[in-house]
């Protein structure tokens, strides 16, 4: 790679000669403010809060798409570039709504933040009087224009992750704003309520629907029976909540906090990704043994099971028919274990704590409901449950490790790993071997379908039977893997594939990072390596191996794929298109 030498406030620094001024003074260990920039989607420009000073230069240039130059020098800090910076924040001030004390991302907001460090005046200039209706027609995801910056990290989030465009910029100027195809509202769109425009955001502009007030309601209803399951990444994202580094793993403080908030029991989701594989993988081998559709392909993330429905509904009969973890859990906790107990199903209101703002609109799916009534009551994302923890006053940090509630406090590493992308088809690997050789696997780690790539393939020799698989992570790709399957480029019989980039630790209900963070740190290897490590210490790593999955075919679904399973545990699906 070619080099140069540029220097950075008098610091000599080598950096890549196709790199940008912004690039130079990261190397130099300076971080230089933006706002409207996301590293590889969003480089534009636009905000001009990353304005520096370059010799050779007419006036200040955008570090952040300004080329480097050998023997460049380069300027940050002076008192021109300052305030500038602080002149075009008054700017952005001046048609920004400023309740910020009312905002969900007060003090996570990077333009408060800016604020704060620039001294701005919020008021230096007059205040834009245009309002704008805020669009809460999503089930899952709110957008309030009068917070929009017209960065774009939203609109190139929807359009370049994920392929989507269900959002996108109009008119021009002071008109300019954010919106639907033809004014359309959110929920009129093919929006797959990912949630991955959330969390590239900088500010209040966009948010879930909150559903903490109802389930604090429900947790002190003295009629209900109040249960919650968290999801596997949760625990590996959750701690950057409250000033942890992201991977770091805080299950027990976790479920320790969740205790504190009084629910009737807390449970590991785990749990039910072990019932999935044992469904899905048992669905899989019927397919292959019995001429099924082929190639079967994952439906645990929801964002992805809508964007099929619009996007490819010809290939809604590849997807598996199986419930999700977190429906499955509803499923089994109010048919099954709610009798048990001795409580009226109609009684029970159950929650999961998921990384993913998709799972709102999966509760309200048709072919989710058990014995009439929800199998989930509400799903509050990674953020909900941390604004809940807060709200109690509960010390997250002074937590000492407690453990899940029994009876389903056992869960294997497969299912630990359904977080991360490639981790549902290692899962079922494992399982549907054993059941193909009829003899345990000699090594359980399936480590050709790891890894935070876009796209990956593997192929496996079980017995007679030549297994090729494929895992996709994030929309845009999953487009590029099934048009390949289509027009034949692409030979496999198993798909993974998972709504967001990365897997379930980069959902779009984890934990708001700044874009100084974002850009400098990969979140998604992170997160998973959380997972991974905790696979690895496991000693029950495989989901047929669960006792209390096997306890509950014996006494209640009698065998994967039952009548009874396909009641409780499978779906359907909607040919949507666009």
């Amino acid at each position: 790679m070619d080099m140069v030498k540029v220097k950075v406030n008098g610091i000599e620094v080598e950096v890549p000669a196709n790199g940008t001024v912004l690039d130079a003074a990261r190397v130099a260990g300076i971080n230089i403010p933006t706002l409207c920039y996301l590293k590889d989607i969003n480089e534009i420009g636009a905000c001009r809060l990353c304005l520096v000073e370059v010799t050779g230069a007419r006036g200040l240039v955008t570090s952040c798409v300004y080329p480097v130059t050998e023997g460049m020098e380069i300027f940050t800090n002076t008192e021109k570039v300052k305030a500038a910076r602080k002149m075009n924040l008054e700017l952005v001030l001046s048609a920004h709504n400023k309740q910020c004390l009312s905002c969900v991302r007060s003090t996570t907001c990077e333009l408060q933040k800016l604020c704060n460090e620039y001294g701005v005046d919020e008021n230096y200039f007059h205040s834009d009087d245009r309002t704008f209706e805020i669009d809460d027609s999503s089930v899952s995801i709110i957008r309030d224009n009068s917070k929009c910056i017209l960065c774009r990290r939203c609109v190139a989030a929807c359009n370049k992750l994920q392929g989507i465009g269900a959002i996108g910029a109009v008119n021009r100027g002071y008109d300019a704003m954010i919106e639907s195809p033809n004014a359309l509202k959110l929920a009129d769109t093919s929006c797959i309520n990912c949630g991955q425009c959330i969390v590239a955001c900088p500010t209040g502009a966009l948010y879930e629907k909150d559903d903490t007030a109802a389930v604090f309601a429900a947790i002190n209803d003295p009629t209900k029976h109040v249960a919650i399951c968290a999801a596997p990444s949760v625990r590996a994202t959750i701690g950057e909540c409250f000033g942890y580094e992201p991977g770091t793993d805080v299950e027990g403080q976790m479920v320790a906090a969740m205790k504190r908030l009084g629910f009737d029991g807390v449970y590991d989701m785990n749990f039910t990704a072990d019932l999935t594989i044992m469904e899905e993988a048992h669905e899989f081998i019927g397919r292959v043994q019995n001429g099924g559709a082929l190639p079967m392909i994952t439906s645990c993330s929801p964002g992805w099971v809508k964007y099929c429905e619009h996007y490819f509904p010809e290939m809604t009969e590849n997807l598996s028919t199986c419930k999700s973890p977190q429906q499955m859990f509803g499923a089994i906790y109010k048919a099954y274990f709610a009798k048990k107990m001795g409580i009226d199903p109609k009684d029970v209101v159950f929650v999961s704590a998921i990384p993913c703002t998709a799972k709102k609109f999966e509760v309200s799916r048709p072919g989710q409901d058990v014995e009439g009534v929800p199998g989930v009551d509400y799903a509050i994302t990674t953020r909900e449950l941390a604004r809940m923890i807060d709200a109690a006053g509960i010390d997250f940090r002074a937590l000492k490790d407690e453990k899940f509630d029994s009876p389903v406090d056992i869960g294997s590493g497969a299912g630990v790993i359904f977080g991360a992308t490639g981790g549902v088809m290692e899962a079922a690997l494992r399982t549907a071997a054993e059941v193909i050789l009829g003899k345990p696997l000699e090594k359980v780690d399936f480590e050709a379908v790891r890894g935070t790539e876009g796209i990956k393939f593997a192929s496996y020799k079980l017995g007679d039977l030549e297994l090729n698989v494929a895992v996709a992570s994030g929309t845009a790709n999953a487009s590029k893997l099934l048009k390949g399957v289509q027009d034949g480029t692409y030979k496999v019989d198993f798909i993974e594939i998972m709504g967001c980039p990365g897997g379930c630790v980069n959902g779009g209900g984890q934990p708001y990072q700044p874009a100084s963070v974002r850009n400098s740190v990969d979140l998604k290897a992170k997160r998973a390596a959380v997972l991974y490590n905790a696979d690895k210490k496991m000693d029950l790593r495989k989901s047929h191996e669960n006792s209390i999955i096997k306890a509950i075919y014996e006494d209640f679904l009698g065998e994967p794929n039952s009548h009874k399973a396909h009641e409780l545990l499978h779906t359907h699906y909607i040919k949507r298109g666009l």
